[in-house]
């Protein structure tokens, strides 16, 4: 007989994709293990900020006001394979970019995590797996086993949960190869600046942004690519590239930390295999163009939670949780399409500049610059939950209500919403699970909403005005009504 799961989730990985899904499992009193390998959160600052969905995710969970804090807002203008348009008018309430190092997203969303009840186990790492009809056991490195009804991976790129499953990782490997690090330099800061923006002309994939104190974060292309990626850059190697790429090192020291990434993409043919999920890296890896991967696996998170919640609960209807894969699996695609479209746009070879030059004249017009915009802030993304209404399958934006507050307000404690305009219609059976707001939106009108039944990731399931046509999108969203 196997042994009964101790607990309900383990998630493997505790980066913000594994901490973003804790989060959510525990908002239902879902029983959490996160499992990270790393017994102290690596200082490596890979993503350096927000775009305006996940801006917007963490106002539906109420959170929003801890990265503010810590992050600084800035226009969300377009930067598309490096090239800088205005921002187009979005559809956000949070239409700007939130400059955010990602050891601090990381903190920010591990202590969420650990407020809501999650057990959080450092230093422990997952190097086996086996499931059955009734869970998953998982074997660590200490040689301990842990069983659980569900297990996620949301354990990087090279991730062992997909690796034990045997899911194909299809794709195209690295090409050129980058080295990124913190470090101090000697240079006066206008030599540098002046240095940095006679390079930059030309070769798109180099920088050396300040951060304060003569500390630099540099970036420059590496010699080829390394025999093993893991094992981190030389300061001299930095300055080698640095010489090769700008003409001088810029007097670079001392450095905080070093590291080298490539622009290889793939993505996972299944995110499911029985009981066990990927998220994140772990599903899907891309070139950093566009500072999309951090919260591409944040998004992941968030369509993913409320789901295995209900799996766990008992309501999920029997394909809630193919969902997750159907509607993930296409928007990581797209990000794959989209990052390498501007990783070649970077190349100073004549074909790639000509396609450049050619699109930065297209982009001039708003509607290039606005389709791009959203792919890359995620704004775009629409779930295929059939035809009809323009919102359907789109992610509802923020709107001022008009008793007070906001519609975002209404959301921290990730159920679904009947947002009802007219006043008449009922979630009687579902009351558990989706809340009724009777209210008016400000700038969306009962006359083009009547009513909307909103997904607990925002996402619009149904909109019209008739209790009939309303019940078989609850049920396909909220399983079968209570007695």
């Amino acid at each position: 007989m196997n042994e009964r799961p101790a607990v309900d989730v383990i998630i493997a990985g505790g980066g913000p994709t594994g901490m973003m899904l804790a989060s959510e499992l525990r908002l239902h009193e879902v029983n959490v293990v996160v499992l990270e390998k790393e017994a102290v959160p690596p200082p490596f600052v890979r993503a350096l900020g927000l775009h305006v969905r996940s801006i917007e995710i963490m106002d539906q969970r109420g959170i929003l006001e801890r990265f503010l804090e810590h992050g600084q807002r800035y226009p969300a203008g377009v930067s598309f394979g490096g090239i800088e348009k205005p921002s187009p008018v979005l559809d956000s309430a949070h239409a700007y970019v939130l400059g955010i190092p990602q050891p601090v997203t990381d903190r920010l969303l591990a202590e969420r995590a650990a407020e809501l009840g999650a057990d959080i186990r450092r230093g422990a790492e997952l190097v086996g797996l086996s499931q059955d009809a009734e869970g998953v056991t998982v074997q660590l490195a200490d040689g301990s086993t842990l069983r659980s009804r569900v297990l996620v991976g949301c354990d990087g790129g090279r991730s062992t949960v997909r690796t034990v499953l045997g899911i194909p990782f299809p794709g195209e490997p690295s090409r050129v190869e980058l080295l990124l690090g913190e470090m101090e330099a000697t240079m006066p800061v206008e030599a540098v600046t002046a240095r940095v923006t006679e390079v930059r002309r030309t070769e798109k994939r180099f920088g050396l942004g300040p951060l304060g104190g003569g500390i630099y974060r540099v970036l420059v292309p590496a010699e080829g690519l390394a025999e093993d990626r893991g094992v981190a850059p030389t300061l001299e190697e930095f300055r080698v590239q640095l010489r090769k790429t700008a003409g001088t090192d810029f007097g670079v020291h001392s450095p905080r930390w070093l590291s080298r990434f490539g622009d290889a993409t793939r993505q996972a043919e299944r995110y499911r295999v029985g009981r066990v999920f990927l998220a994140g890296d772990a599903a899907h890896i891309h070139p950093p163009t566009g500072g999309q991967g951090l919260n591409l696996g944040i998004q992941d998170a968030f369509n993913l939670g409320w789901k295995l919640a209900g799996e766990v609960q008992g309501w999920a209807p029997e394909d809630l949780l193919d969902s997750y894969e159907a509607e993930r699996h296409r928007v990581g695609a797209a990000v794959l399409v989209n990052t390498r479209a501007q990783m070649e746009l970077l190349s100073t070879e004549p074909g790639p500049l000509a396609v450049r030059e050619l699109l930065s004249q297209l982009m001039d017009f708003e509607e290039v610059n606005r389709y791009l915009a959203e792919q890359v802030t995620a704004i775009g993304v629409r779930y295929d939950l059939g035809e009809g209404h323009r919102l359907l399958g789109r992610r509802m934006r923020d709107f001022d209500l008009a008793s007070g507050g906001h519609l975002y307000g209404l959301m921290h404690a990730g159920r679904g919403m009947l947002l009802d305009q007219t006043g008449t219609l009922s979630v009687e059976g579902w009351a558990d699970r989706v809340d009724r707001v009777v209210d008016h939106l400000e700038g969306l009108p009962a006359s083009e909403v009547p009513a909307a039944l909103l997904r607990p990731d925002g996402h619009v399931a149904w909109v019209g005005d008739d209790q009939g046509s309303l019940l078989p999108s609850m049920q396909r969203w909220f399983g079968a009504p209570s007695a």
